[in-house]
């Protein structure tokens, strides 16, 4: 088994003195204080620079072109290629033909045009899930993190600008292809760009002086607790809305472009606006890899490689359970929840780019809608929960609300035709009710498992959140396209996503307690650092007496 990630016992910082000496190898004797130990020395302060840095690399990751175009580009492509299942091969799909009812040749057989876009969610999603297993623990030892993110950035920028060959519907399947690779690269820098953020969160000038106070006993550790929570919430809550202002801005910057050419067939070629898209998150993303301040891990363990070590620090962590419930509790039942999440809004999107017949305008105008809700709601919901100092829990527990509803709605559309996503109306809502509540849940959501994670293993936990977030929907999907291929209609997929996200944000509302959970975290974090330091001065002493 694998050493966990340990800094020098030294600087192991917690409320009893006898874990920070490493001869005191009975670790089960030790009394370790739940409440607020943390690492010290996790590296330099964090700059204006660098944090205004993180932020630029967030405006730019903001989604528009791996889950945007791409996918658009994707499907149009797709349906170009397809023939109507009513007539027969030889007859294109029409403006008229539903993407459920729209067939392409797959394998022996057929499949129609919305489940070969679910199958790619679904691969894609499952290409993920081994990524992060594999190599996420591996971020958290030396600076492999650093490299790790710089290469899947720019996977996912080459993707793009590749997309400039998708030019005829024969090439649906080079499509397909190109936003696999981009989404699962852009589902990556997601999750090892946030990784990032507890450790910024745990260095900002005002977290070491929070620090610094209850060191000196001048705030009691309840207090610390509040106030390092509505730093991590800071942090979050801003690089959300930073994500969301890139999105408008991108969005206003294809406008500019393509609005000239509104009455023009060009208007509507997504390849041209992809790569204003990706030289947009070039710009903005490039700055976090010049002012990034070195904080790297411990060395990888003797007898390990990269692409071991996690798999390792997970099955040890998991096996390990019951010293960290709430963490694993969440973990499930977000797995769920953003199954639930994706899958809906990549169904969303295939009814909504049916009912516009892929208007890059129409579909920019309702991008927007969204974006700007996003960022006022981020903003909002900060200031509220600052101002009246609610815990975060609370606030990812309304944004589940509008979680639950958007299926339930969807689902509506089953009997009848007057509601539930048929309607141009609805899809200027959903837009609207997409950026007011799921903007602050992604902050929110990723500030509690910041909460639940032990200090210092950011990467390893992190991994699991991705593999929980962006990973999940490979049962969504494949589920779904099965229904919708066997029903050819698209609504019939809804009920099961209603399903998954009530049940999931049952499980948060009732399963997680986070001040337990944080707490349990330290105490992890603290045992598995005296036990490493143990294990090396143990070792060391063991050198010493071979050499003499």
């Amino acid at each position: 088994m694998p050493s966990p990630p340990v800094a020098a016992p030294e600087l192991i910082h917690t409320e009893d003195k006898h874990l920070r000496d490493p001869s005191n190898t009975d670790v089960s004797d030790v009394h370790i204080p739940p409440l607020v130990t943390t690492v010290d020395n996790d590296g330099p302060v964090v700059t204006r620079k660098e944090l205004w840095a993180y932020y630029m690399y967030y405006n730019g990751d903001n989604g528009v072109g791996p889950l945007g175009y791409c996918m658009t580009i994707f499907q149009s492509l797709a349906t170009a290629a397809g023939f109507d299942a009513r007539l027969g091969p030889g007859n294109p799909c029409t403006v008229t033909t539903s993407s459920s009812m729209c067939l392409l040749p797959w394998g022996s057989g057929t499949k129609s045009v919305s489940s070969v876009v679910l199958v790619a969610n679904g691969v894609s999603f499952a290409v993920m899930t081994a990524l992060f297993t594999t190599i996420g623990s591996a971020a958290d030892y030396g600076t492999f993190g650093r490299w790790l993110l710089l290469v899947v950035t720019v996977i996912s920028w080459g993707a793009q600008f590749a997309s400039i060959s998708l030019t005829s519907p024969d090439r649906w399947g080079a499509a397909m292809g190109l936003f696999m690779i981009s989404f699962v690269s852009y589902g990556a820098t997601l999750v090892f760009f946030t990784a990032l953020f507890p450790r910024l969160a745990r260095n900002t000038p005002h977290a070491r002086q929070l620090r610094e106070k209850y060191d000196r006993g001048e705030i009691s550790a309840e207090v610390y607790e509040t106030e390092e929570s509505m730093e991590k919430n800071r942090i979050s809550n801003i690089s959300t809305a930073h994500s969301n202002i890139g999105y408008v801005m991108t969005l206003l910057l294809n406008l500019s472009i393509l609005l000239p050419l509104a009455k023009n067939p060009k208007v509507d070629n997504y390849t041209i606006v992809l790569q204003v898209t990706a030289s947009y998150w070039v710009v903005t993303g490039i700055w976090w890899f010049i002012f990034q301040q070195p904080r790297p891990g411990p060395p990888l363990p003797k007898g390990e490689t990269y692409f071991t070590v996690g798999w390792k620090q997970i099955w040890d962590a998991v096996r390990q359970y019951k010293k960290l419930p709430y963490t694993f509790i969440y973990l499930f039942a977000f797995f769920l929840l953003a199954d639930g999440l994706n899958t809906t809004g990549t169904l969303v999107t295939i009814c909504q780019n049916d009912k516009f017949q892929f208007s890059f305008l129409q579909n920019t105008y309702l991008g927007l809608v969204q974006a700007i809700t996003s960022i006022i709601s981020t903003f909002g919901f900060w200031y509220i929960q600052r101002y009246w100092k609610i815990d975060t829990k609370k606030m990812f527990v309304v944004t589940n609300v509008a979680t639950i509803f958007i299926p339930l709605w969807g689902m509506v559309g089953i009997w009848t035709s007057k509601i539930g996503f048929h309607n141009a109306w609805e899809f200027w809502a959903y837009n609207a009710v997409f950026g007011l509540f799921q903007a602050p849940y992604y902050a929110f959501s990723q500030t509690m498992m910041a909460e639940l994670t032990p200090p210092g293993f950011d990467n390893m936990f992190f991994g699991l959140f991705g593999l929980s977030n962006r990973a999940s929907s490979m049962i969504g999907p494949n589920v779904i396209q099965a229904i919708i291929n066997n029903t050819q209609n698209n609504w019939e997929g809804f009920p099961f996503l209603f399903a998954l996200c009530a049940a999931a944000s049952l499980i948060i509302w009732v399963g997680v307690d986070v001040p337990k959970g944080r707490r349990d975290a330290v105490r992890f974090a603290a045992e598995k650092r005296a036990s490493s330091a143990a294990v090396i001065g143990s070792q060391s002493q063991d050198s010493t007496v071979t050499k003499t």
